[in-house]
């Protein structure tokens, strides 16, 4: 563990002295610090894990929306206001007992470039659900004590999120961005999300949405010499995809769920081959038993590593934005559209932007020219459909990775009418909404029912196998 320095005194009077002296170290190339991230004890983490197991061994055997769960938020709020944290309850009246997201914010850095972590609190009724998803959990309200305790200087503002009501369809989350305004999404620079981070037979899956979020996760495994896969399987299906469809450039971890670990992952991590990642997955057996410590460990320290590369520092960041214009349009399946994407830097030097899109219907492309500007310099998108194009409205995300920040800008593309196709009764899929087993959508010609709680995950994309079953053309 590092050594820690004084809080400050506004947090001491709430919080206590935690002794210590603040550790220099060597600019990072995501972010400048004055600070290297501690090394998180794994048996901290496990002893949150203790306390979820015996609160959900004092209501039924669950934490789902009710008793557990409500009982989960107050001893995470306990330990985060002893702390020292501003912290505070939202209550989610779209979710199943009305249960509340917690959100946790340490009061230093720039209120105006948020860092935002979140882990879903709640369990499924058949079970304690300490891997899925106590784990996440836990690791972020550790991560959370030791910045505290470490009390850095901050160039962000770091916010934790404990999300209610995952299990029935990411509705704490959803509910949480649907709240916020456009000037408050904008203040979030990323959301990071931890969602089953110790899975027995585990892999370590980081998710690529957005590059050089990735990147800083790659960076801490590559330290630790630990090999890594993008996730996949995670696509629509945890609390970062309402962000996502906000057009928030998002990041996380994930050790696995029920589906199977092949030969080669087994060649790459050790375990068993033909067995599935987390064989407790939504069962009574997933306890504090169902734990493996080596991945948890590993995924404790990249989560503060993350932290410490994105918004510690002492320095000022090179930030810029993204503008388009025209920022909406309407095709016939066909036609192509051009548009002009602005960048300018806010904060500092100029520094080199990777534009992208995502979002895109079926049989719809996007073209940037240039691919890569400096901050400060236009480039223009082409959006070209085709006459398979199906008709609907779509929001497509502009994503310009900066080797500091990500910004995004949001494209609405409306081919047709905005209707179904031709021949398909059932609406049109729309990337920016929310969906939920049973709800049957048309796109790219067919007819697709949700198999799961899903949000910007195309019908179609083999990404989203997982998510969509396809009912035939229509």
């Amino acid at each position: 563990m590092n050594v820690k320095k004084l809080l400050r005194a506004g947090v001491a009077a709430v919080a206590g002295l935690a002794v210590g002296l603040a550790v220099p170290v060597p600019t990072a190339v995501a972010q400048p610090t004055t600070a290297a991230a501690p090394d998180i004890a794994v048996s901290d983490v496990q002893a949150h894990l203790s306390q979820f197991q015996s609160i959900a061994g004092r209501n039924g055997g669950n934490r789902a929306p009710g008793a557990g769960y409500n009982a989960s938020v107050s001893y995470v709020e306990q330990q985060l206001r002893s702390a020292g944290y501003d912290v505070t309850r939202q209550r989610c009246t779209s979710c199943a007992a009305q249960s509340e997201n917690l959100i946790a914010e340490w009061p230093e850095g720039d209120a105006d470039q948020v860092i935002m972590l979140g882990s879903h609190l709640d369990s499924v009724r058949s079970g304690p659900g300490i891997n899925d998803n106590g784990t996440g959990s836990a690791a972020i309200l550790q991560v959370a004590l030791e910045l505290a305790e470490a009390d850095p200087a901050m160039a962000k503002r770091v916010r934790f999120a404990w999300w209610a009501d995952e299990e029935s369809g990411l509705r704490g989350s959803r509910y949480y961005v649907s709240s916020l305004s456009g000037a408050e999404r904008s203040r979030i620079d990323a959301y990071l999300n931890f969602d089953m981070i110790g899975s027995r037979n585990w892999g370590y899956f980081v998710y690529d949405d957005v590059a050089s979020i990735k990147a800083v996760f790659d960076e801490y495994f590559q330290s630790a010499g630990v090999p890594t896969e993008r996730a996949t399987a995670t696509d629509g299906r945890s609390d970062h995809a309402p962000f996502k469809s906000a057009g928030i450039p998002v990041g996380g971890l994930f050790t696995g769920a029920g589906s199977n670990k092949t030969y080669a992952q087994q060649q790459k991590w050790g375990g068993t081959a033909n067995s599935p990642f987390d064989a407790c997955y939504h069962r009574s057996c997933d306890t504090i038993n169902n734990i493996a410590t080596t991945p948890l460990d590993h995924n404790s320290d990249a989560i503060a590593y993350a932290v410490w590369e994105m918004a510690v520092g002492g320095t000022e960041q090179n930030d810029f934005s993204v503008s388009l214009n025209p920022a909406s349009a309407t095709v016939e399946p066909g036609e192509s559209v051009t548009v002009t994407v602005s960048t300018e830097v806010t904060a500092g030097q100029s520094q080199a932007v990777q534009l992208s899109a995502s979002g895109l219907p079926n049989g719809v492309t996007a073209s940037f020219d240039p691919p890569s500007v400096q901050s400060g310099a236009n480039s223009v998108l082409t959006i070209s459909t085709s006459a398979g194009t199906p008709t609907g409205t779509s929001q497509v995300t502009v994503l310009g990775d900066g080797t500091e920040a990500d910004r995004t800008a949001a494209f609405a593309l409306t081919v047709g009418d905005g209707g179904p196709p031709p021949g398909c009764d059932a609406p049109a899929w729309d990337s920016a909404a929310n969906y939920a087993p049973g709800d049957v959508v048309s796109h790219a010609g067919h007819e697709w029912e949700s198999t799961w709680y899903s949000s910007g995950a195309e019908p179609g994309d083999p990404r989203s196998w997982a998510v969509w079953s396809d009912l035939g053309a229509c």
